[in-house]
């Protein structure tokens, strides 16, 4: 087979999982070493099933599990794999990313969490069932942004809600909290807003996230038209989910693109994601442009326009402490990573610490 047909057979086998020109030109100082290209479609203990133009492969991950978690190959990654014959049969690499969605572990040690690779939309799945939590919905929101996706809000179970107006209200509250991203209203027992969503998700590659009890797996079947998740019921105390899907899948969809299905997240933990908070705020932070001073603190200074918003009733007092609160986590969690930041971070609380102590004398002052 010539090196013009195999190219092809390459791009037919893996167009549809979302392989470009781009994708082979990062490919390509691979190719004398007679490896073959693919993509990640899932990862468990020390190996990972890879689609390439042969089909599915199974391939050791031991190349691709450095120390940094950072580093390790994920689902979503294209990666280039050594060739049928090979015993036992190794990823080699992975190609640079695009995009990857990446939280902060649980561990002491501040790790970041790499959840999907080159992706396209960030899908937030968030349960009409039970109350909504908007700080956790702007948690993921940030996130997702900083992931280089364009995150989409699907509001699932929608026909839980009693009526059209409690629904509308519920939009309007999640479209508030989510500035510049849509947000979905879906039911998959009914098929009501499958085909919108369907056609965002039909270009590219798609992550699908969100608490356990969400409806991912009832979403991702919906979409994939058949039942490829198992899916358990939530439980009626309090409508949380038993973690049906325990690990990442990339499926491909009927209608064009990919979707990857996450297990369901407990903790969302922020991973070096300012720029991805001030997108999610971005009403705080156009605001703050306006303020009489450039390093306004938005909390008793004169002039402050984000207080003035939240005075007139244009901005929630709950937007402002969750902005605060997100760029308090995000800064904790970039300073543990970062000895320059931690210096600068000091230094800054020294500033503020010494112009207190400099009011509270002069207010002293005019005291006596």
């Amino acid at each position: 087979m010539t090196s013009s047909s195999t190219a092809s057979s390459v791009f037919s086998a893996l167009a549809p999982y979302g392989w470009d020109e781009a994708w082979a030109d990062e490919f390509a100082p691979h190719e004398p070493e007679g490896l073959l290209p693919g993509r990640v479609i899932r990862v468990d203990r020390g190996q990972c099933d890879v689609l390439t133009a042969e089909g599915v492969v199974r391939a050791d991950t031991a190349f691709v599990t450095p120390h940094d978690p950072m580093r390790v190959v994920c689902t979503g990654d294209w990666v280039a794999v050594e060739p049928a014959g090979s015993h036992p049969r190794y990823v080699r690499t992975y190609l640079p990313r695009r995009t990857a969605f990446v939280r902060s572990t649980s561990s002491e040690r501040s790790e970041g969490q790499i959840l999907a690779a080159n992706i396209d939309h960030a899908i937030v799945a968030v349960s009409l069932a039970v109350e909504l939590d908007l700080g956790r919905i702007e948690r993921f929101l940030a996130l997702a942004w900083e992931s280089g996706a364009q995150p989409v809000v699907v509001l699932t179970k929608a026909d839980l809600v009693p009526d059209a107006v409690t629904l509308s209200h519920l939009v309007e509250d999640v479209e508030t909290t989510a500035p510049g991203v849509p947000v979905l209203t879906v039911s998959a027992t009914l098929g009501e807003g499958l085909d919108v969503l369907a056609a965002i998700v039909g270009g590219g590659t798609s992550v699908l996230l969100g608490q356990s009890g969400a409806g991912k797996s009832t979403l991702a079947n919906a979409l994939l038209g058949e039942d490829v998740m198992e899916v358990q019921a939530a439980r009626d105390v309090d409508g949380k989910g038993r973690h049906t899907t325990t690990t990442r899948n990339l499926l491909a969809l009927p209608g064009g693109g990919v979707l990857i299905d996450t297990p369901g997240l407990r903790g969302v933990g922020l991973w070096d994601a300012e720029s991805g908070v001030g997108q999610v705020f971005a009403e705080i932070e156009a605001l703050a442009e306006r303020c009489r001073f450039h390093d306004c603190a938005h909390e008793s200074e004169p002039g402050c326009a984000v207080l003035d918003a939240i005075d007139a009733g244009e901005l929630p007092q709950r937007r402002l402490e969750s902005y605060r609160k997100l760029l308090r986590e995000n800064q904790r969690i970039v300073a543990k990573t970062d000895a320059r930041l931690r210096a600068e971070i000091r230094k800054d609380w020294k500033r503020k610490g010494a112009e207190g102590r400099a009011a509270m004398d002069a207010k002293r002052g005019r005291w006596r």
